[in-house]
């Protein structure tokens, strides 16, 4: 099933986004908007109103995106924009860690469809080259210990100038594809690559667990075994970035030689 909920032009070619896709249940049902304030809301009032799980929506551009921790997310025209519904049998910790299995999936795509150094980036991150190209945004709905269902938000920067289409200080930090790769890319065959990556992995998930996930994720973090600081809520520190344990949670060793677990934090390498 296809839904255009708004049929204002796009640079997106609508009816292409399901050619020859090859899922079971992701993207089978898609609803697509020009514009959207929130990619993630949208997705989480279709969850709460039963829709399937893999249902996606997609805007061409977002007004009000957001990132972790509230933040704002930019969404130009040009981006790939887009949720995903998600009803796992799990409990609400292990869940979590679908973050995880998204950024995994964006990084194999990237690497494997366009020859670009993307890095995973401890929580929820894509990086190329060492700057921003991709944000996840997993957000759940949980009843006591039951999981009722998970939005998986994914922001990939495509087609813009990252300094011409972003506000100053995130262009200094961010990149695009197309500013990696000189030229632009087929956004839909991007997103379709994208949802059969994610529908394996998910699978993968359910099945044999967190651990191959994450060890191939680890596979990607440059950050690793490299001195980073740690912004918190209340502090900032610097340690040597350890591990990321199975339960997601990011192991430092601080200058005093204390041994620290963070779930929470913004991470950048140090010089």
């Amino acid at each position: 099933m296809f839904v255009v909920v708004d049929s204002m032009s796009a640079k997106l070619k609508v009816n292409q986004l399901q050619d020859g896709l090859c899922t079971k249940r992701v993207g089978r049902s898609i609803l697509f908007s020009c514009r959207s304030k929130s990619t993630n809301e949208w997705a989480k009032k279709l969850a709460t109103y039963g829709a399937e799980e893999g249902t996606v929506v997609i805007a061409a551009t977002q007004t009000r995106g957001r990132g972790r921790l509230g933040r704002r997310w930019d969404s130009p025209t040009g981006g790939l924009w887009f949720s995903l519904i998600l009803r796992p049998k799990l409990n609400p910790r292990e869940a979590s860690k679908l973050t995880f299995v998204a950024g995994l999936a964006v990084t194999q795509v990237l690497r494997e469809v366009f020859g670009l150094n993307a890095e995973t980036k401890w929580p929820n991150d894509v990086l190329v080259n060492g700057r921003k190209i991709c944000g996840i945004l997993a957000e759940m709905n949980t009843i006591g210990e039951t999981v009722n269902f998970v939005v998986v938000g994914v922001g990939v920067n495509a087609n813009f100038d990252v300094e011409k289409a972003l506000p100053e200080q995130l262009g200094k930090v961010a990149t695009s594809l197309e500013n990696e790769l000189g030229r632009k890319i087929h956004l839909e065959k991007l997103f379709r690559t994208l949802l059969e990556r994610l529908e394996n992995l998910y699978e993968l998930f359910l099945k044999e667990g967190f651990d191959p996930v994450l060890e191939d994720w680890k596979n990607y973090a440059g950050f690793l075994g490299r001195q980073v600081e740690i912004t918190g809520r209340t502090e900032k520190l610097i340690g040597f970035a350890l591990d990321v344990d199975n339960e997601g949670a990011l192991v430092l060793r601080l200058e005093d030689g204390t041994i620290r677990r963070f779930f929470v934090g913004d991470v950048s390498l140090q010089a």
